[in-house]
């Protein structure tokens, strides 16, 4: 089977439109979250959210085009551009259809689903737009990947609520390894900052209310935590063969060793409680990654600061790496920028490849108060120095679906 290695990075998150950006406000701390702009949040009981901030899709892409896209595509597309940049990697009609096209959502274009709505129940049936299907489907940002940029290879999205940006790693993983592509532009994206969904999810219980103080909102594994906060954005890698990416002498930040799907079929939102599933695709993602407990790194957590979350993936880690978990240094972005959804793997996968890269673990903000359940080393405030060679990252969603992956120090 064919090695695959990471050669490309993209992310647009809301502590930076770009990964460098992302990166640098990640290891500094700085928190994305703050009171919705997108909308009044005002007659909401949750007015807080991970925005992406000053966004304009005509700096990314077309303006035409963009009209015709969600803003989860928007994201993707813009996303992608940046990784496809990051990775050196040129489109050309001799290798345009050995590229292929892997972009995840957990929900694709709610926006325009409950405009169009809005829309049909004011207005009638006649103004609905020709575009809704198209700018709604939840395949679309992969679709319009491919048509921006040329690509002629295969062009898939799953639908995988939280675990769909590392599931999108893990089956590019395996295309690449077969054969069947030889470069695959693949993460989540994710635009859904709408009071629709806000509420929802504020009425499931399962957001924070914090709106005060939405800076230490997100507070993954403290005791004091109520919620995750929602948030939006895309990660994307350019993911290759060993062969391909050598041929073309393209920089390598690291290399995709293994990764897991598995479920839970427990709970359409809650986590079976001991964290049974995710523990089974920690030990899979290592035995297909061929590395042992001991040898991980850095863990980059799902980490949700909800309050069943992080106990139950506590205990995952706990059961998946025995003695080898209190060692661990683990990390979870989310309590900067929100709960990105389907693109929060992603942006998790970035973070691996990037602590690869220059060997720190970025912080966990807010954990003031450790969770006496939640006592592993979780990186509390400031970012750490220590050599990561090897690197997974947790990504576990609604309905039981949980996906791993594995990166590790590329050496030839």
């Amino acid at each position: 089977m064919h090695r695959v290695v990471v050669t490309g990075l993209g992310a647009l998150t809301p502590v930076g439109m770009c990964y460098p950006d992302f990166w640098r406000n990640l290891l500094a701390g700085v928190s994305g979250i703050a009171r919705i702009t997108a909308f009044d949040p005002t007659p909401l009981e949750v007015q807080i959210g991970g925005e992406v901030k000053d966004f304009d899709p005509k700096n990314f892409m077309d303006f035409k085009a963009a009209r015709r896209m969600d803003r989860y595509s928007q994201f993707g597309v813009a996303a992608a551009g940046e990784a496809l940049r990051d990775s050196g990697l040129r489109i050309t009609p001799a290798n345009t259809d050995r590229i292929g096209v892997m972009l995840n959502t957990g929900g694709g274009g709610i926006k325009t689903l409950t405009h169009e709505v809005m829309v049909h129940h004011e207005k009638g049936p006649n103004r609905v737009s020709p575009f809704f299907i198209p700018m709604f489907a939840p395949n679309m940002a992969a679709c319009q990947v491919s048509i921006t940029y040329g690509i002629h290879g295969p062009v898939m999205a799953s639908v995988a609520a939280c675990a769909a940006g590392t599931q999108a790693y893990v089956d590019a993983l395996r295309m690449l390894r077969l054969g069947e592509a030889d470069a695959m532009i693949t993460g989540g994206t994710e635009a859904g900052m709408d009071p629709v969904a806000v509420a929802a999810f504020g009425n499931m219980g399962a957001l924070s209310k914090r709106n005060a103080e939405p800076t230490r909102a997100s507070r993954p594994f403290d005791k004091g935590r109520d919620g995750f906060v929602f948030g939006e954005g895309a990660g994307v890698m350019v993911l290759e063969t060993e062969e391909h990416a050598r041929a073309r002498d393209a920089r390598i930040y690291c290399e995709v060793v293994g990764g897991a799907l598995t479920a839970d079929a427990y709970h359409i939102s809650a986590p079976v409680p001991g964290g049974e599933g995710a523990t089974r695709a920690m030990r899979m993602a290592l035995r297909s990654s061929g590395v042992q407990p001991d040898d991980i790194d850095y863990i980059c957590a799902h980490g949700t600061s909800t309050p069943l979350n992080d106990v139950s993936e506590t205990e995952a880690i706990k059961a998946a790496f025995g003695d080898a978990a209190y060692r661990i240094p683990i990390s979870s972005p989310k309590s900067m920028i929100g709960h990105l959804v389907g693109a929060a793997g992603a942006v998790s996968g970035i973070v691996c490849a990037l602590a690869i890269r220059d060997n720190i673990v970025p912080p966990t903000i807010n954990l003031d108060e450790p969770d006496p359940l939640c006592d592993l080393d979780y990186v509390p405030h400031t970012p750490r120095k220590v050599q990561v060679d090897t690197a997974m990252a947790n990504a576990f969603g609604f309905g039981g679906q949980n996906a791993v992956a594995v990166f590790r120090r590329y050496v030839e």
